[in-house]
């Protein structure tokens, strides 16, 4: 009962307008069914291919939320159930996205991964990149996906000095691009924070964490 308990102590946590994706990445069905038990629905996974059978096996009324680094070869085994694609970070992988999205008839929500961190092993768009993709012909063509937000991640360090500065920098990013409106382009959500800094996360504005190890324990890579 220790998964159904943490969960709890983090919804009670947290404000209320703070979204909460647990984050299922190598966990078995057994401990998402005891998420899900405890009413949760929205999980997040890094592998599309864990994803899909984790999809085939479980309710259907789950969110599922890709938040790794997104290959543009895999975009189409999710295309007709995945609810939100965190991590786009290139305008090829957003056209693709739109490619399958139109082919199951749908309009999938993204958020675009800016690089916030210093760290070269982070993938994401710069603030000059995002400009070029939103004020493109191409980008108002593409009527099957819908950007709803933006997601960063912050380096992996000790110092908290650190991570406040990078989770505002992207909050004000945000706040400036959220007063470009289009048909594809509304950003509501500011996806960013995880199990070791989502407190200062929310303090910087995000309004949807990414939390795994707190919840499901610590991951068996093995």
């Amino acid at each position: 009962m220790f998964i159904k308990d943490n969960l709890h102590k983090i919804k009670n946590d947290i404000p209320k307008n703070v979204q909460l994706i647990a984050v299922s990445k190598t966990k078995p069905i057994s401990d998402i069914l005891e998420a899900y038990n405890a009413g949760h629905r929205a999980f997040g996974e890094n592998k599309i291919q864990e994803m899909v059978k984790k999809y085939e096996e479980l309710p259907k009324d789950i969110e599922w939320h890709m938040i790794g680094h997104l290959q543009r070869n895999k975009v189409k085994y999710m295309a007709h159930f995945v609810h939100l694609i965190h991590g786009v970070d290139s305008f090829k992988t957003l056209k693709e996205i739109n490619k399958q999205a139109l082919k199951h008839n749908r309009i999938i929500d993204c958020l675009l991964q800016l690089k916030i961190a210093k760290e070269d092993t982070k993938f994401g768009l710069s603030i000059t990149d995002v400009n070029n993709i939103i004020t493109s012909e191409e980008f108002a063509s593409l009527n099957n996906i819908n950007i709803k937000g933006l997601m960063g991640m912050a380096s992996f360090t000790e110092d908290k000095s650190i991570i406040r500065t990078e989770f505002k920098m992207l909050n004000l990013i945000f706040t400036k691009l959220k007063k470009h409106h289009s048909s594809n382009f509304n950003l509501s959500i500011l996806s960013m924070g995880m199990s070791g800094d989502y407190k200062i996360a929310i303090e910087a504005g995000s309004n949807m964490i990414r939390v795994g190890s707190l919840i499901f324990g610590k991951r068996n890579y093995t």
